[in-house]
């Protein structure tokens, strides 16, 4: 434990890549085997479950630290982070543990079934033995909520570079279904084994976001353009006779989908299609609040099979005859993609080809972006057509034409403090719109919450406003005299019996402070309804 915090404390503590490459591979040198698994695991998001719940870490660490619940509270608000001020409140002892990472965490797993005289046992003995940085580790470990700034493929190039494997043949041996509890670094990473091929999916290429016009690409003729689906990015499996269904978060939903079990015996084995995972009720798309409704359900119900059906849209083909395409130009790839389709077209299969479209000027794109919102796509995608279909998120090849958002005027009604660097200032907030009462009046009735887009300048303002007209406290949320008005963006909406407002709104941001306008110009929930109707 005492190196991966050590590890933890370097990467925390420096924004250069360059650093945090060196700390990683530096660390992946020298630890064990067992060590290196999990630290894989953890910086990539399969963390073991969470044992202990953050209001019993609470209420242990004020025991621990001999102080009253009320100053832990409020140190926490001031902190931002439960973990740090855990670590920061509990007094540090002479005491100090030779664990490793991997028995704290075999540890942490076997805890989830004891009593809770024993966890509390175990979080006071461990608490005591380590000190301030290894304390933080082991509770934000404990929490399940271990969040850093390492993405997996940095953390993939250290390793490529700590053990002389090629980088690329890492990102695809990382992905797919595997346990850290069972599973050793000699399995994961040096060995090949042919059954681990059948389920296991390609990194996804990511596209990068197109600033400015499209005329910035080139020559219109060298690019393919298609339609940016707003669902869940997917690659779907067909090999050995069975399928495989794996987002882009790396994980396996096929039976979540079982729609696509018609797929089997239909597509050909050894096939892997990149697509999106969409709704698809009444021989249209629907929102991605109508795709909501089947996203984190454990089992999926006959009526919501008919409620919610789905499709995927296909765009590219990877693999074919189990043949790994994807160093082919992208046309090469498309044509094969579209053989495929004509061939199951009249199967009634829930796949559909994403159309593309080959501009002979990029006025004609423009138009075709302008068909977005009524196509329910996000705008347009434009792809190279003599492109491979790299790892990650490269620069030059694919790029992402997205609408600018929808907006509304709103007024500022509640906030939260933030966390991180701006743990004591006032930046999480909520938003409200105007709607009329029957007697005539009106009253604001929240609908978003948004914590980005001012700069540090305008939170400070703001954070000053907030604190200087707080009309009640609930807990760590005030609510403040509505006098500020803020351009709301956002990047979907839709109907939803979920929320107050009866509408969700989705990626909701700050587009801009209107210090121009007074809480009486803010829009009506009417406004936002009609967005939807338009």
């Amino acid at each position: 434990m005492k190196n991966f915090a050590q590890l933890i404390k370097a990467l925390d503590s420096s924004n250069k890549t360059s650093v945090k490459v060196d700390a990683l591979t530096e660390y992946f040198r020298n630890a064990n085997d067992k060590d290196k698994v999990w630290t894989i695991a953890i910086l990539s998001h399969r963390r073991p479950p969470r044992p202990v719940n953050t209001t019993l870490l609470r209420l242990w660490a004020t025991e621990l630290a001999n102080i009253p619940l009320w100053l832990f509270e409020e140190s926490y608000h001031i902190v931002g982070d439960l973990a740090e001020t855990i670590a920061l409140v509990i007094p540090t002892t002479k005491e100090h543990s030779e664990k490793s990472l991997s028995e704290y965490v075999e540890e942490m797993i076997a805890l989830k079934k004891k009593s809770e005289e024993e966890k509390r046992e175990y979080l006071h003995e461990n608490w005591l033995i380590l000190n301030y940085y290894e304390r933080f580790v082991f509770t934000k470990l404990i929490t399940g909520s271990f969040r850093i700034g390492v993405s997996q493929k940095l953390m993939t190039r250290a390793l490529s570079k700590a053990i002389d494997v090629d980088e690329d043949i890492l990102a695809y041996k990382l992905m797919g279904d595997w346990n850290p509890s069972k599973i050793t670094f000699q399995e994961l990473i040096l060995d090949e084994k042919s059954q681990d091929y059948l389920s296991k999916p390609y990194p996804f290429y990511l596209a990068y976001a197109l600033e400015g016009d499209p005329e910035n690409l080139g020559d219109c003729k060298d690019w393919s353009a298609e339609h940016k689906w707003d669902g869940i990015r997917s690659q779907t499996i067909i090999r050995d006779g069975a399928l495989y269904v794996w987002s882009r978060g790396e994980e396996l939903v096929t039976d979540k989908y079982p729609e696509f079990n018609a797929f089997v015996g239909i597509i050909p084995n050894g096939a892997v299609i990149d697509g999106e995972i969409l709704p698809y009720g009444d021989d249209k798309i629907g929102s991605f609040n109508d795709l909501q409704t089947r996203i984190g359900r454990k089992t999926v119900s006959k009526a919501l099979l008919e409620k919610t059906p789905v499709i995927i849209k296909a765009y590219d083909l990877l693999e074919w005859e189990g043949i790994d395409i994807r160093e082919r130009p992208f046309e090469e790839r498309r044509v094969l993609l579209e053989k495929l389709y004509d061939s199951i077209k009249d199967k009634g299969l829930p796949l559909q080809l994403s159309e593309r479209f080959d501009f002979t000027s990029w006025d004609d794109a423009v138009r075709e972006k302008a068909k977005a919102r009524e196509l329910r796509s996000e705008g347009l995608m434009f792809k190279r057509k003599n492109s491979p279909y790299l790892v990650g998120r490269k620069k030059g090849d694919w790029w992402k034409w997205k609408l600018d958002p929808f907006s509304i005027d709103a007024v500022l009604t509640y906030a939260m403090r933030g966390s991180g660097r701006r743990a004591t200032l006032f930046t999480d907030y909520t938003f409200a719109l105007w709607q009329d009462k029957e007697d005539g009046s009106r009253e604001l009735v929240t609908f978003a919450k948004a914590y980005s887009g001012l700069t540090d300048d305008e939170f400070r303002m703001v954070d000053d406003f907030i604190k200087k007209n707080t009309l009640e406290r609930f807990g760590p949320v005030r609510s403040v005299t509505p006098k500020l008005v803020f351009e709301i963006g956002f990047e979907g909406i839709a109907f939803s019996g979920r929320h107050k407002s009866g509408v969700a709104t989705r990626f909701p941001r700050i587009l801009r402070w209107r210090t121009d306008k007074k809480i009486e110009d803010a829009n009506t929930l009417e406004d936002l309804k009609n967005i939807i109707l338009k």
